[in-house]
């Protein structure tokens, strides 16, 4: 008896190591390919902010955009970072950060502006795909962005202590340019490694998690906290798929959904409300997270603003259709 249980608990011990086994297998290839791509935008951006900065053309753009952005709490140049994140990616924001060398609480604003705002020429065709104007979701991303910023400048504290004050330290000098162009290539490369590194190991979580039943079972515990912030029920998977693989990567699934209808384009449309101002929650939150931005600010005021468009949408919808 004791034989055969001691077989059966090997045989399942196998079974489950063989199966993180193909999910590891699995991820690799498409994190690898996704990486590199990344890469191939961040490092020529970087490199073309550090042009700037060293021809001194970066000061004549920051002293143009002083007045807008010190509203918010942050230097002129940060509008280079915001520019960044809306045309491209989170991690072309982080690179210019870095290059920038700014620290601090400046850091912590502009990640809550770049995750509202990031990649919206691609997210808002996305979301144009599954039913929503893309001009509408542009401009609530922009305002939200700002909006945000101007809230997160009014609550954060002079000196937060949860914020890592790496870049300060890590600010080209003054010197020649073979020196700032070494300083800028080190950081870089530690920036490039940390951005494969990452999406490597997230995307063999989010493999773990679809393989072990992980993101059904999440989508059924927060179907009732989502109807709270607005979001219908009926939406609830889609919502992990938007926080999990992001707009881009999930709109694939969305619309899936929509022609196999278990979702209505109406229900999708007051999603993509949300998930404007709030998505990838695990993935771009982490890569702030990783330079020394404190989780806590860049979570909760994406959530919050997010619930207050989605429910100041449902209530004029309401008004209007009386």
């Amino acid at each position: 008896m004791k034989k055969t249980e001691n077989s059966e608990s090997i045989i399942e011990k196998s079974s489950l190591n063989n199966r993180i086994s193909n999910c590891v297998k699995e991820a690799i290839p498409p994190a690898l390919k996704t990486g590199l791509w990344l890469l191939s935008i961040t490092v020529p951006v970087s490199f073309l902010v550090f042009i700037l900065k060293i021809t001194g053309v970066l000061q004549i753009i920051a002293h143009f955009f002083t007045p807008i952005f010190s509203f918010m709490g942050l230097p002129g140049e940060s509008a280079i970072v915001f520019t960044t994140a809306c045309l491209l990616n989170v991690y072309s924001s982080i690179a210019v950060i870095q290059t920038l060398g700014l620290a601090g609480r400046v850091v912590t604003i502009l990640a809550l502006m770049c995750l509202i705002s990031h990649n919206l020429p691609v997210e808002s065709m996305v979301q144009k795909r599954t039913g929503s104007s893309a001009i509408k979701m542009i401009l609530i991303r922009l305002f939200s962005g700002f909006a945000g910023a101007v809230i997160l400048n009014k609550m954060l504290p002079p000196d937060s202590p949860g914020i890592s004050e790496i870049f300060a330290k890590t600010s080209v000098p003054a010197v020649g340019f073979t020196v700032e162009f070494q300083l800028w290539a080190v950081g870089m490369l530690r920036l490039c490694i940390k951005i494969m590194v990452l999406i490597t190991l997230l995307m063999i979580f989010q493999r773990i998690l679809e393989e072990f039943g992980v993101t059904g079972f999440l989508s059924r515990i927060l179907k009732y906290p989502l109807m709270l912030l607005g979001v219908p029920h009926q939406a609830a998977f889609l919502w992990i798929v938007a926080n999990t693989l992001g707009l881009a990567y999930g709109s694939g699934v969305m619309m899936d959904h929509i022609k196999r209808g278990k979702i209505s384009r109406s229900n999708v449309n007051i999603l993509n409300y949300h998930v404007a101002i709030s998505h990838s929650l695990l993935e771009d939150t982490l890569l702030f997270v990783a330079i020394g931005v404190s989780a806590w600010w860049i979570t909760i005021p994406r959530l919050a603003l997010a619930a207050v468009v989605v429910w100041s949408k449902r209530f004029i919808d309401m008004f209007f259709k009386k």
